[in-house]
């Protein structure tokens, strides 16, 4: 790849260059806002605490579709609705039965929902079409976890939550309350988290007039690559690492700083934003140490706990939501290769809200570049180059 000089052009003569679009705002939302000093974070008007400590995940569904609360009755026709879409059309449960066993998970759950497009009466983007989705997401994972490990797929549920649904039909059994709030809790954590990348590539696909299954698909493809979603995977592969290498009487601080004197990136630590302890990890070690003291897996919150100091005294960086919640999924008996595949099934809730409001007050999103290369060279013919 050619290198590029900067030395020669004058920048006054265009505009300053924000890398990774740093302090840029491209749009006003209502969705969510965060305080990356304070470490606060809002959902169209609530902080994360309010709601995880009081809300379902289907109460988070309803509040960034509708920027309020639903009543009573309202939750319920949801609930319904969520529960009537969950089957899959017949050609992804093939798809999902055939495609190889050894497929990325992501790779499958982003092919899956783009066929999901296929079966829409509709071709208009409307609520229905972000309830289906975001009912059949759960589906598309436990389905293709079963597939995968020779297991006989398990229809979904008519009844219950999305939180409750989806282990039932991982597992094949019904798990138990415990179990049902901490997984519930995990989706309302990771609902809507502003401007990240898939976010942006879902409005950046809706302002371009095009449908919401391949705005889905596209963030699905964003927040697949590990500098996004894939982080809390990487979390809990280098926690296993560490055990298959050492043990379970391994030292985690020696660990943290061998790899810091090498300048290696230890997975799960700084954000972008959050310049302090990330709101979500605060819920998420509560759940790390009950989990981990429930499933015989406390050596893990207790590696985890002593990196986080090492992390904090050496370096004065915080864990950000992916650290905990490598654990968290670890103790539910989640593999970590669909860790980023449960991100999806949280944040396509804030995907959708996100399409809808772009759709609402739509501008095509056409950013510049600064070019860079040369201009005007000769034109040499093929026999003398």
């Amino acid at each position: 790849m050619a290198e590029h000089n900067l030395q020669n052009i004058d920048l006054d003569k265009y505009p300053h260059i924000n890398k990774g679009l740093d302090g840029i705002v491209a749009f006003s939302t209502t969705k969510s806002f965060i305080d990356g000093k304070s470490g606060d974070l809002i959902f169209s008007g609530y902080h994360i605490d309010t709601l995880a400590e009081n809300a379902t995940f289907e109460e988070v569904c309803f509040l960034l579709w509708n920027d309020r609360l639903p009543n009573e009755q309202e939750l319920d026709d949801l609930h319904q609705k969520l529960r009537s879409e969950r089957k899959l059309p017949e050609p992804v449960l093939t798809y999902i039965k055939t495609t190889r066993k050894t497929a990325e998970p992501m790779a499958v759950l982003r092919t899956a929902v783009s066929m999901l497009a296929d079966f829409q009466d509709d071709s208009s983007d409307t609520m229905d079409h972000a309830i289906a989705v975001t009912a059949q997401i759960p589906t598309i994972i436990a389905a293709f976890d079963r597939a995968r490990n020779d297991k006989d797929i398990i229809e979904p549920l008519d009844e219950g939550s999305t939180a409750f649904n989806f282990l039932y039909m991982l597992n094949g059994e019904e798990p138990g309350e415990a179990a049902e709030r901490t997984m519930d809790l995990c989706l309302v954590i990771h609902a809507e988290h502003g401007m990240n990348a898939s976010t942006f590539t879902a409005r950046t696909i809706c302002a371009t007039q095009s449908d919401m299954f391949s705005a889905v698909t596209g963030a699905i493809g964003a927040l697949k690559g590990p500098l996004h979603g894939g982080a809390n995977t990487a979390v809990m592969n280098m926690l296993l690492d560490l055990e298959e290498k050492e043990g379970k009487d391994a030292d985690p601080v020696a660990f943290t700083k061998e790899k810091l004197s090498k300048k290696e990136k230890m997975m799960g630590f700084g954000h972008r934003v959050y310049k302090t302890f990330d709101p979500r990890a605060v819920h998420l070690r509560k759940m790390s140490k009950k989990l981990s003291e429930e499933t015989g897996h406390e050596y893990l919150y207790e590696w985890s706990e002593a990196m986080v100091k090492t992390m904090k005294d050496e370096k004065g960086i915080d864990p950000n939501v992916d650290f905990f919640s490598a654990t968290v999924y670890y103790s539910l008996g989640i593999k970590p290769d669909l860790y980023t595949c449960i991100f999806t099934m949280s944040r396509i809730s804030g995907w959708t809200a996100h399409f809808f409001e772009q759709k609402e007050n739509n501008r095509l999103i056409r950013p510049r570049a600064l070019y860079v290369g040369e201009k005007n060279l000769e034109w040499v013919p093929v026999e003398d180059r």
